[in-house]
């Protein structure tokens, strides 16, 4: 009996072989096919988030509007809204043209790519990533070039910062976004071959926009009325607080595409990076708010909303690469800088109406070292040394040829308005309007 039913088992296991190398045959195109579609799904959600950040970081340009109308006066509301308008869509154009080809393109010496320019790189049928990798990278320049607008607000000419626009976007941010971030794409630079840290722009956007800001505040001088003849400071308060805080919220929400959309990729890092630049940002407001309560007795807001700015500004750079903890003290001390470094450069006679320098070139500076000095991988001498380096080529490079752009501008169609339309106000004397026609505006 016992061998007739291992003969009977052994004859039924003959039998379904066949039916079993079959099965495996169906099954293991399935088991590919399901890897192809989750890789395929992972690809998708790639390009999604990274549009989506793009479309969060393109907002910031409303936000940006909003903090330099509200912290300037209302006869120049137009003007600064054509501005912020037109640094965008000019700086865009110019660095579709040539500005991603000097960041982006290949490179034998780490200084500028080559090629890639006009997106030259994509073709019909070929790696549709460049687009969605240019469109993210477009706004982040949009974002250097609009910094400047509110240091050299009220006083500009319009033309001239339509020049401005083209070349920061064209040459001097993408030069310094090349040596940092170039191997990105299909470049490499001198700086992140030495092991530079600044994961989404504390020095590559802010700095460079914030230094240029500097720049173009020194050439152009003071607005009519901002110092008096014995040198006292006098204040020239912003017509709308509303619409500045507004517009420093839009910049917070902004910041959850600029951080976490850095990573260019839909996956679990982007947590951290999104508790980080908010704890930061929360830091930074408070202790703006303690520091001119301190200093002024009372809780100034213009401060609390620049310290949040400069909580921002300083996170992004090591917002990937930093513990929670320690974005709380990197932000902590870039709302005490951005109060300091306001009130020092204003005492320097430097006319900064919305604080740039401060929160973008100051703060971005602290916010690269510490990239460095809080690392979680362990901070080293070599790696704060790289930082530092790092710091000082962003500072010799956008302020010397931005300082060099204005001064060429200054000399040949002019930087700044005639003093008749300073006084009445930038609105009509160039663009033939008022932003609140029914009311009077001062």
């Amino acid at each position: 009996m016992k061998k007739k039913v291992l003969f009977t088992g052994a004859l039924l296991a003959l039998v379904a072989l066949p039916a079993l190398a079959w099965a495996a045959d169906e099954v293991a195109p399935t088991i590919m096919n399901n890897a192809d579609a989750i890789k395929g799904v992972q690809t998708n959600l790639d390009y999604v988030w990274t549009l989506v950040a793009a479309a969060l970081v393109f907002f910031m340009q409303a936000g940006f509007a909003m903090v330099e109308t509200g912290f300037t006066r209302a006869k120049n509301a137009v003007n600064i809204m054509m501005k912020n308008l037109m640094d965008f869509s000019m700086g865009s154009l110019f660095f579709w043209a040539i500005g991603f080809g000097l960041m982006f393109g290949t490179t034998s010496t780490g200084w500028f790519g080559t090629n890639g320019f006009f997106l030259s790189d994509f073709t019909m049928g070929g790696d549709p990533w460049v687009l969605t990798f240019w469109m993210f990278q477009c706004v982040f320049a949009a974002t250097a070039a609009t910094i400047v607008s509110g240091a050299m607000a009220e006083r500009t000419k319009f033309t001239s910062y339509l020049i401005y626009s083209a070349a920061l976007c064209a040459f001097i941010y993408p030069v310094f976004g090349g040596w940092a971030w170039g191997s990105l794409f299909h470049g490499s630079g001198w700086l992140e071959g030495m092991g530079f840290i600044d994961f989404a722009g504390s020095t590559v956007v802010h700095s460079i926009g914030g230094w240029a800001a500097l720049a173009g505040a020194i050439v152009l001088g003071p607005r009519i009325g901002k110092y008096g003849k014995n040198g006292e400071v006098k204040a020239i308060p912003g017509h709308n607080i509303p619409m500045a805080a507004c517009g420093v919220f839009i910049l917070w929400l902004g910041w959850f595409g600029f951080n976490p959309g850095s990573t260019t990729a839909g996956n679990t890092d982007i947590a951290m990076i999104f508790v980080n630049t908010n704890l930061a940002a929360c830091a930074g407001c408070v202790a703006g708010m303690i520091t001119s309560w301190i200093i002024f007795k009372k809780p100034d807001i213009g401060m609390s909303l620049n310290g949040a700015l400069a909580g921002l500004v300083g996170i992004t750079a090591g917002c990937a690469n930093v513990s929670p903890n320690s974005s709380i003290i990197i932000g902590l001390i870039a709302g005490v800088l951005v109060v300091i470094s306001v009130i020092v450069i204003d005492r320097m006679h430097i006319d900064d109406p919305v604080g740039a320098v401060s929160v973008h070139g100051v703060c971005g500076a602290w916010g690269t070292l510490a990239a460095g000095l809080f690392n979680i991988g362990g901070m080293t001498a070599k790696i704060v040394t790289t930082q530092l380096i790092g710091i000082g080529a962003a500072f010799f490079w956008s302020f010397g040829c931005a300082y060099i752009l204005f001064r060429i501008i200054k000399a040949t169609v002019g930087l700044r308005v005639s003093a008749e339309e300073e006084i009445e106000g930038l609105d009509y004397g160039e663009h033939g309007s008022h932003a609140y026609a029914d009311f009077l505006t001062k």
